[in-house]
């Protein structure tokens, strides 16, 4: 996994806390369930590079 693509990833988890800590702040549901999403979305594609790597090495 290249660094470039860690960095995009670990950023697009973070913004996702984000948003769900801001949604939980605010009692915005929509906003919540986007943050979790948007870490799910970060965490598949940490879990696709990684795979990536494991058939590269």
């Amino acid at each position: 996994m290249g660094l470039d693509d860690k960095f995009d990833n670990k950023s697009d988890e973070l913004k996702g806390k984000a948003k769900e800590a801001t949604g939980k702040a605010t009692d915005d549901e929509k906003l919540e369930a986007e943050g979790k999403g948007d870490q799910a979305g970060a965490n598949l594609k940490q879990a696709g590079e990684k795979v990536k790597d494991a058939f590269k090495g």
